[in-house]
């Protein structure tokens, strides 16, 4: 490791304050130096007397920072060197912490253990017998401690010195980021005393946000580390296709109703490129569905088949098991011989699998924030350049082709995500959700832990000091109300809260603990037959249309609770091939998108077929003159060309809904049905003199809101006002449509 301070040397203050067996122990490891997030966050946690965000690039050594002074200062009070709670998002990075940090504590008699689902309940009762060292856990397992050891907690977390979060990005703003938050207090609550809080992160797009989500009533007062970046050299390099049919000589004995099965000729030209680019060496590659992971996973392992070499590609995914995955992780981790995972988000956080070569995105990525954390996975070797492989597959034009496929939107967008990455610009977090869905689990895990609690106290602990200050005295009696009448709660003659019969039955399950619910896909029907599934993360209301199958259908009606969508054909012509499913798109990335449409400069980091891809849209963009034009016809319909991110666009169609007419978001635009532009401008009038809108009133007609684990649970306002706190941004919808209204 090498950096500008001499870590070895007196010339290091920060090193000389480490506890001597640290020292030598880096000594051994046969470093020279230490990183620059390591020589600055040993004086901020040494004396455990503040809360500290420490954000580095991948591999920049987070977790040596952060356990280098922890350590120390443990082993300053021996032999009561108390304990420190790491928590971590995925079982796997905890396993691999354990591994990197077993090897350093095991030199200072300091006890490590990992709990969490998969770990021998013998290995566990080690730290439950001796509250002391590091205890590794998920979110989840310190759930289950608190509803299974409640009346043990104060005991067994009373020598806790630290509380460190990994990976702190990917919890903000999420329901499972809100559970954190409530543990963390609840934590706080049990040992009766301020705990010093460390987050670790690769990827922060607001540092202020970063540290209001770890200390909500002290942000001020956390202290912010951000390491110099390296200066590391990024190669970028996107190439375009022309969308092409299945290669028919390939399936010579497939007949003709079975063609749709077949994998794309576009597909297969992108498969063979990743074949020539990654073979001998190891790389991750991103398509945008668990699907396409396996349609190119098995596409390349078959072309090591017929070039008679052994396989180098593996899938990785979620719903593969844990054998499957941790064969893919073993490949890739061996280093002894090449191999490329095609994956989805499992392999974007910090398990560690070694360096890759580069980082591949078909299509566009999820995010900004997304492709930065998965480009750290490139080049961490010295010297070593990050590289970043694009491909991206666009549609064939016809007389039909909707406005997206006309723009290449695909491309555009990954385009403009690659210039805001090159500029450090990524998604901030939206922090302003009311997480109704995660309140519920909570009330039903403190009645655990506690073996009951007065409505008073709930109130107390969970929102007036705690994670769910949104949440409205109001709403809050509205909630309890309606667990009551669910059978989740019920209430005794002294007024003490207790779980219900089906409260009971559901938090003595094993699912209980996860406050996040499990990816489910809504079945497509028609006319009774089942067309396959998708996931929608879009609001719905009957008359809208969806994309499925390369078809668009209308939706007829939507069941919530049984998963499933009855459509019909709809005759509104051809659908556009993107669709933006890949990620709730930001509004900077929509005007990024328009910037690079309205410039003429050639984009330096296109192969000639994306090149070409981008001329035919700045084309289209400069002859429909869409700079000045934002409403026009297209059939029987008016598009409207919006150039805002997601939330605002979901939430302008729902209040064209509550006008009476159908909105479908399509990316840059909404289509709205069977009107003309004058009908839609004076709707956008109408929406403009509206009073704020009211998501109860707006979202009275929309089918699909049970989006989260517990909304079911969820009295109809709360459930429609907590929806559109994390989905939809009515206010900025209503702005819009004033800014464009007709003067």
């Amino acid at each position: 490791m090498t950096t500008s301070s001499p870590a070895s040397s007196s010339d290091s203050q920060a090193f000389q304050r480490l506890d001597e067996r640290i020292q030598r122990w880096i000594w051994s490891e046969g470093w020279t130096a230490l990183r620059d997030a390591q020589e600055k966050a040993i004086p901020a946690l040494i004396d455990a007397d503040r809360d500290v965000i420490v954000a580095a690039a991948t591999a920049a050594g987070k977790t040596e920072a952060a356990f280098f002074p922890i350590l120390t200062h443990m082993l300053r009070h021996e032999p009561d060197i108390g304990s420190v709670l790491y928590i971590g998002p995925l079982k796997a990075l905890i396993n691999d912490q354990w591994s990197r940090l077993s090897e350093l504590c095991e030199s200072l008699d300091i006890p490590v253990v990992a709990w969490h689902g998969d770990i021998a309940a013998s290995k566990k009762h080690r730290f439950v017998k001796d509250s002391r060292g590091v205890l590794l856990i998920t979110p989840e397992s310190l759930e289950a401690l608190f509803v299974r050891r409640g009346t043990a907690m104060p005991g067994l977390m009373s020598r806790l010195r630290y509380v460190v979060i990994d990976e702190l990005h990917a919890f903000i703003g999420s329901e499972r980021g809100k559970q954190l938050q409530s543990l963390l207090h609840r934590l706080e609550r049990t040992v009766g005393r301020r705990l010093p809080l460390v987050g670790l992160s690769a990827t922060l797009g607001d540092m202020g946000l970063a540290a209001s989500f770890l200390r909500p009533d002290g942000a001020s007062s956390v202290e912010l580390i951000v390491a110099k970046s390296g200066g590391q050299e990024l190669k970028v390099l996107i190439k375009g296709y022309v969308e092409k049919p299945p290669r028919v000589e390939e399936a010579p004995d497939i007949e003709a109703p079975d063609m749709e099965d077949l994998v794309k000729g576009s597909t297969l030209e992108v498969a063979e490129q990743l074949y020539k680019a990654l073979r001998g060496s190891n790389n991750l590659v991103f398509p945008n569905s668990r699907r396409q992971v396996e349609i190119y996973a098995d596409l390349l392992r078959r072309a090591c088949e017929r070039n008679n070499v052994p396989n180098e590609f593996w899938p990785h995914h979620g719903s593969l098991s844990k054998e499957f995955r941790e064969e893919a992780e073993r490949a890739l981790k061996d280093g002894t011989k090449p191999a490329t995972a095609i994956c989805t988000t499992t392999l974007e956080l910090g398990i560690d699998i070694g360096s890759v070569k580069s980082v591949c995105q078909i299509g566009p990525p999820p995010s900004v924030a997304s492709l930065r954390q998965r480009l750290g996975r490139s080049g961490r070797r010295k010297g070593e350049p990050a590289i970043l492989r694009g491909y991206c597959i666009e549609p064939e034009l016809n007389p039909k082709s909707g406005l997206s496929d006309c723009l290449r939107e695909g491309l555009v967008q990954s385009i403009a995500m690659v210039r805001l990455l090159i500029r450090g610009w990524f998604e901030p977090p939206r922090v302003d959700g009311l997480h109704a869905s995660t309140l519920v689990q909570q009330l039903l895990s403190v009645l655990a832990e506690r073996g009951g609690a007065t409505a008073a106290e709930l109130w107390a602990s969970l929102v007036k000091d705690g994670a769910f200050s949104n949440i409205t005295r109001d709403d809050f009696v509205l909630l309890l109300r309606h667990l009551g009448d669910k059978q989740l709660l019920i209430q005794d003659s002294s007024g003490l809260l207790l779980h219900g019969e089906l409260g009971e039955k559901l938090v003595n399950l094993y699912e209980f603990y996860a406050a996040f619910a499990s990816d489910e896909e809504f079945r497509i029907v028609c006319d009774g037959r089942l067309l396959g599934s998708l996931p929608v993360s879009h609001p719905l209301v009957p008359s809208q249309r969806i994309i499925f199958g390369g078809k668009r259908w209308r939706v007829i009606d939507v069941d919530s609770e049984k998963k499933i969508i009855v459509v019909a054909p709809d005759k509104g012509g051809t659908p556009p091939a993107f669709d933006g499913g890949a990620g709730m798109v930001h509004d900077v990335v929509r005007q990024e998108m328009r910037q690079v449409l309205m410039e003429a400069n050639p984009v330096p980091f296109l192969d000639a077929g994306a090149a070409a891809l981008l001329n035919e849209a700045r084309e289209f963009y400069q002859l429909a003159d869409l700079s000045n034009n934002w409403l026009f016809t297209k059939g029987n319909d008016a598009v409207l060309l919006t150039w805002r991110g997601d939330w605002v666009n979901d939430g302008l169609a729902m209040l064209l809904a509550n006008v009476g007419l159908s909105a479908t978001n399509e990316g840059v635009a909404l289509t709205v049905s069977g009107i003309s532009p004058d009908r839609l401008s004076d709707a956008l009038a109408d929406i403009a003199e509206l009073p704020a809108p009211d998501p109860i009133q707006v979202l009275a007609e929309a089918k699909n809101l049970l989006r989260e684990k517990w909304d079911w649970a969820l009295p109809e306002p709360l459930l429609r006002r907590s929806f559109a706190s994390l989905h939809l941004d009515l206010v900025g919808a209503q702005a819009l449509a004033q800014a464009l209204r007709s003067p």
